[in-house]
């Protein structure tokens, strides 16, 4: 077991033995997106699956368990995480074929890697993943999309490590996918998924991811430290108008800011709070509410306490 922190007698104690990284009071900030919020009670790096089900499977059932891909939806509050975080390292992001249209993917794996993965055996369909910013577990459970592209698309199935950890495989119709919403069962850790495509060339695979990266480029606010879309887009809305339409492009609430570029994005100006934050984005969807009478959906994950 390799712990770090300042309480690795007390966790012998109280947290299973393990052969990956435990981690006490991990700080959380520079592992997501906005670079802000508080620590994580434990931060936990499996070896293996191997590792993470036996961790799971003798933790105590009372503990809190977070998965954590590459924190760039997510909103880590000021007070920080309880229980445990988990977070899916190298072991789980491999990408390889499993025939001419299939994918079997890692639930670390990040969506420039699946996606180029794709392009490089003539696998077309899956050119989207590569403009979301985010590992697959984040896909398979928030059923990702854009580009007119959603994971519920291209999921065949997916193994899940659950809560006790049991090892279990969801079929598609199983995740019960609506708009970035699935019904994975609470506290289970998407550890692969099978992704399957449509026969295409590579290089207008290629064409089209760099047609997707050019379209980022030129309307997000990529090189700032902000959490991607902030709102769901509204039945018959798209969120960023609704958010420009009452008056909140560039508003300012201590040191977080609604993107000039991209109304739906919300960036840290530099030392903002988790607080800030979120407190920005309740007083846009309240304008946005008092303008247009519609009353918007958080698309970002907000966990942790106050």
């Amino acid at each position: 077991m390799v712990v770090a922190g300042d309480v690795a007698v007390l966790m012998v104690q109280v947290l299973p033995s393990v052969s990956g990284k435990l981690t006490a009071d991990a700080p959380l900030a520079p592992l997501v997106w906005f670079k802000s919020g508080g620590t994580a009670e434990w931060l936990f790096e499996p070896k293996d699956l191997a590792d993470l089900q036996g961790f799971l499977r003798d933790l105590d059932p009372a503990t809190p368990v977070m998965a954590l891909g590459l924190g760039s939806n997510m909103i880590v509050r000021d007070g920080g995480v309880p229980g445990v975080v988990v977070r899916l390292g190298k072991p789980f992001a491999k990408v390889t074929p499993v025939d001419a249209l299939t994918l079997e993917c890692g639930g670390g794996a990040s969506g420039i890697l699946v996606s180029s993965t794709a392009r490089d055996n003539g696998i077309a369909g899956v050119e989207f993943l590569r403009s979301i910013p985010g590992t697959v577990g984040g896909f398979v459970r928030m059923n990702g999309g854009a580009y007119g592209g959603e994971v519920k698309d291209i999921l065949v199935d997916c193994d899940v490590v659950l809560r006790d950890g049991s090892l279990a495989t969801l079929q598609n119709a199983d995740l019960g996918y609506t708009y970035r919403h699935s019904e994975l069962p609470g506290g289970a850790i998407v550890v692969a998924a099978r992704f399957r495509g449509r026969p295409g060339e590579p290089a207008a695979i290629q064409a089209e991811m760099d047609r997707i990266s050019a379209s980022r480029e030129a309307s997000q606010p990529l090189r700032s430290k902000t959490g991607g879309s902030t709102f769901k887009n509204p039945e018959g809305h798209k969120a960023w108008q609704l958010v420009d339409q009452a008056g909140c492009r560039g508003l300012q609430l201590g040191g977080a800011q609604v993107s000039e570029k991209h109304t739906n994005f919300l960036i840290n100006t530099g030392e903002a709070t988790s607080s800030d934050i979120e407190a920005l984005g309740e007083e846009v969807r309240r304008r946005v509410k008092e303008n247009s009478g519609v009353t918007l959906e958080w698309e970002i994950q907000r966990v942790g306490r106050q």
